[in-house]
């Protein structure tokens, strides 16, 4: 187990038709990019695949397509997470997860529970859980930072196998790396911390940017877990404008701009998301094509 999902893995966007549909083609030349490009995994129905804005068919026919265009070549982790711990307990029975290595499950959203709420919430997905779990903490998103305190608690748990931290407060992350228990994982959900977060003891990164960009993330984040952070910090600092450009006016707005440049995908989202403006396009086409 000690590479399980160590590395690149990438939270895959939803490519959309004009009208508004799942363009499977676009999903097809998606995964298979990201595949060429050597990433480690593949994250499935995250924030960036708008999974939000996605029907329970949609979930279940987009889940089997990617399942079945991967064909077992990598890892794959599916989101399954909320604020009604009810309801996810009843997702994940009810999701079919036999092509998966792992649930992502992020913090509770807008009800903004306590600690010990985050806790039992945690426990009880962990108690039902038929794979292992990955926490996912974003209190960019969520209004509520899971504390280092009750991630290691949770930590003791025997589903819970890691967090995608993405709190923003690297003294947190820096707490994580020298607590944790061993064999628990503690994978940055932060592109542009991610190969301080690995340089520091981390086990990789869940990238929206590595997906635009698989084959140079993929392999800054494998320079950076051997040891070689001087060559993996000059692919990174390439890198940093165009991670900026793809947060700049929202994910997954970006990262679907990015997509589009490179011929991977159309930029279509699902309101309330749109495109972002032709400003942000024409910096994100320079540097792609500089």
């Amino acid at each position: 187990m000690s590479d399980f999902l160590r590395g690149t893995g990438v939270a895959l966007a939803t490519p959309f038709n004009s009208e508004g549909s799942i363009d499977y083609q676009g999903v097809t030349s998606l995964v298979e990019y990201c595949i060429k490009g050597k990433v480690e995994y593949l994250v499935v129905l995250g924030t960036t695949a708008e999974s939000v804005t996605l029907s329970k068919e949609e979930k279940k026919e987009l889940i089997a397509h990617i399942v079945s265009v991967n064909n077992k070549r990598l890892p794959l982790v599916i989101g399954i997470g909320g604020n009604d711990t009810e309801a996810i307990l009843k997702e994940m029975l009810e999701t079919d997860v036999s092509g998966f290595d792992a649930i992502l499950s992020v913090v509770p959203m807008y009800n903004k529970p306590n600690q010990e709420g985050i806790y039992q919430h945690y426990k009880a997905i962990n108690d039902s859980a038929p794979i292992p779990v990955l926490l996912y903490n974003v209190p960019s998103r969520t209004g509520t930072n899971m504390t280092a305190e009750t991630t290691l608690r949770l930590a003791q748990l025997d589903k819970i196998v890691g967090i995608k931290e993405a709190v923003g407060d690297f003294t947190q992350v820096l707490r994580l790396l020298s607590e944790r228990p061993k064999g628990f994982l503690v994978i940055s959900g932060d592109d542009t911390m991610a190969l301080s977060a690995v340089a520091a003891g981390g086990d990789g990164v869940i990238s929206v940017v590595g997906q635009g960009f698989p084959e140079e993330f993929s392999e800054m984040i494998r320079l950076g877990l051997s040891g070689e952070t001087k060559k993996a910090f000059k692919i990174l600092y390439q890198l940093l404008p165009i991670i900026a450009y793809a947060f700049e006016e929202g994910n997954p707005a970006g990262i679907k701009n990015i997509l589009k440049i490179k011929g991977v995908c159309e930029d279509n989202l699902r309101l309330p998301l749109v495109p972002v403006s032709q400003n942000l396009a024409e910096k994100i086409k320079v540097f792609i094509e500089n």
